[in-house]
């Protein structure tokens, strides 16, 4: 237990220096929206779970061997099913801060996205913990970076998807793409494939923070 609680805890560093780069900037996001991004993200784990069960691993298009049965069971059952989770639960909260606050989310797409996907990994991490040690560890440290940035680009599709529908496809798919290269590098039992895990995510992650601060130089002007 005291292992796992170490394991969520550096899961949410991440999420903690994000709330203090937003106070610091006096970014206009605020506690109440990014706890609602960020049990949105938590909260999209549940769906996931559940396309997971109604295709589970060996059925269908999971029992093709070789590589196209990893590709199936990585790119398809496991990043798609995920982001694809994301998407549904952002588009209904993109919905209620429409209605209520009355906010463009067009403002803070990425930012919601980002924040979601580092609540998605904290309790993934405790998923992890509890079942595989092996590669807990990398995942504690890299897993957060990656998953914020596919809810960056996930949130970024939501708001597209309506008036620029083929920018919002790619850009999701870019993200299950993403996604799906970090999990098959994982796969990998190679301290090059370490490295390149932590690549993956930290840049994809730099991609995603300088999309929140175009966010944030466009809620300055008027």
């Amino acid at each position: 237990m005291g292992a796992l609680f170490i394991l969520i805890f550096i899961s949410s560093i991440p999420a903690i220096a994000a709330f203090i780069w937003f106070r610091l900037a006096r970014y206009p996001f605020s506690m109440s929206w990014f706890s609602a991004a960020l049990l949105a993200g938590a909260a999209s784990i549940f769906p996931a779970l559940l396309f997971q069960y109604i295709f589970p691993a060996g059925n269908g298009i999971f029992q093709l061997s070789g590589k196209r049965g990893l590709f199936a069971e990585i790119f398809i059952r496991t990043a798609l099913t995920e982001e694809l989770s994301r998407f549904l639960i952002l588009l209904i909260l993109f919905a209620v801060i429409s209605r209520v606050c009355k906010r463009p989310v067009e403002k803070m797409a990425n930012t919601a996205g980002l924040v979601a996907g580092l609540g998605f990994a904290i309790l993934e991490s405790s998923v992890y913990g509890a079942s595989n040690f092996d590669i807990t560890l990398l995942r504690a440290f890299t897993t957060a970076p990656l998953h914020g940035a596919c809810g960056s680009r996930v949130g970024a599709s939501v708001v597209l998807l309506r008036e620029h529908p083929v920018q919002g496809i790619v850009r999701f798919l870019s993200a299950v793409a993403i996604h799906g290269a970090y999990n098959f590098i994982l796969n990998i039992p190679r301290r090059v494939a370490a490295i390149a895990a932590v690549f993956i995510a930290l840049s994809t992650l730099f991609s995603a923070i300088q999309a929140t601060r175009r966010e944030m130089k466009a809620e300055d002007k008027p």
